[in-house]
């Protein structure tokens, strides 16, 4: 067990079990990051006293793989590092003290000392030399600082990766919830300023998008997730009849739109891989989904897909 900052360590299971017996008094607080089958602590995700001991235990199953979900779990983590520094001192453990442990405890130096992901990483590793995050909390890690090291749901930088997730968790036959979806931005819980065609100096427009034909909402600016645009024409399998290379000269146009995957989305919720998404008031045809992904007018190859086409809509701004 190495003492990273004052009152924060990082270990492995051996730590936590010498915590545990009580043989690391300046230990109040235990982060445990293993699969709930190995964890020395309890699995449930919230913190609670043990006996006399008086030991806080904050259990998060987590793997050491690159598909793990460590954004999501950040948040609780760092808020508990953070009271167990103040009330004695917190074990931040994993399996070996290498990765799981490693990236949580690299996201609070980045978030306390506002450092980047490699500044923070490589601080870490003048205490404890043998840490090394895989490959897809790096990632994460990097998305959060994108973020300003917090957490902004509504970046579009945490929607890529969420849908991103989401994607993985599909093709792995996982049964997708309907709560893992952004709220339906057509409810009548949701209420919408009145639109205006005018802009006011100083300030940023939003967009509300609606079906064309009965007019209800189907998304916002912010269920919106960009892309980078593809090659054209040129960038399409197929090549027109007697076609030459470099034939095509037209700048790449997006004539859809992609969002992430909404509550109002019924067909989505069903679980197959692929279909037509349709407005759930009027059942007019307002673009497709798949799962495994689609090509973009523009050329670009986004997975998972959830397209909405421009032509069915009609745009309101605010």
């Amino acid at each position: 067990m190495r003492e990273v900052r004052e009152g924060i360590y990082i270990g492995d299971l051996g730590d936590a079990a010498a915590v545990k017996a009580s043989e690391v008094p300046l230990v109040s607080h235990v982060l445990s990051l293993v699969g709930s089958s190995s964890s020395l602590l309890d699995s449930k995700t919230s913190a609670h006293t043990q006996g006399a001991e008086n030991l806080h235990k904050l259990a998060v199953p987590m793997l050491d793989e690159d598909s793990q979900n460590l954004l999501d779990n950040l948040e609780s983590c760092l808020e508990f590092i953070e009271k167990g520094r103040s009330r004695g001192g917190v074990l931040v453990h994993c399996a070996a003290g290498v990765s799981r442990s490693a990236a949580v405890v690299t996201a609070y130096l980045m978030q306390k000392e506002h450092l980047s992901a490699a500044a923070a990483l490589k601080s870490l590793r003048r205490i404890s030399p043998g840490v090394h995050p895989n490959d897809g909390f790096m990632e994460q890690l990097a998305i959060f600082e994108s973020m300003g090291n917090k957490i902004d749901r509504d970046s579009s930088s945490y929607k890529k990766f969420k849908v991103k997730f989401l994607g993985e968790s599909f093709a792995k036959g996982e049964v997708m919830e309907s709560s893992s979806y952004a709220s339906d931005p057509g409810s009548a819980t949701v209420k919408l300023p009145a639109p205006s065609n005018t802009i006011e100096s100083g300030t940023e427009r939003s967009t509300v998008y609606r079906c064309k034909k009965c007019r209800r909402v189907v998304a916002r600016d912010e269920n919106v997730i960009g892309h980078d645009v593809g090659g054209g024409e040129s960038a399409f399998k197929w090549q027109k009849r007697g076609g030459k290379e470099g034939m095509y000269t037209q700048a790449p146009v997006c004539t859809s739109m992609f969002v992430e995957p909404m509550q109002w989305m019924t067909a989505v919720e069903e679980g197959v891989v692929e279909g037509k998404l349709q407005c759930v008031k009027c059942e007019a045809r307002l673009g497709n989904f798949n799962w495994s992904g689609m090509q973009c007018s523009c050329g670009a190859w986004v997975t998972p897909a959830f397209q909405l086409h421009k032509s069915r809509m009609d745009a309101a701004y605010f």
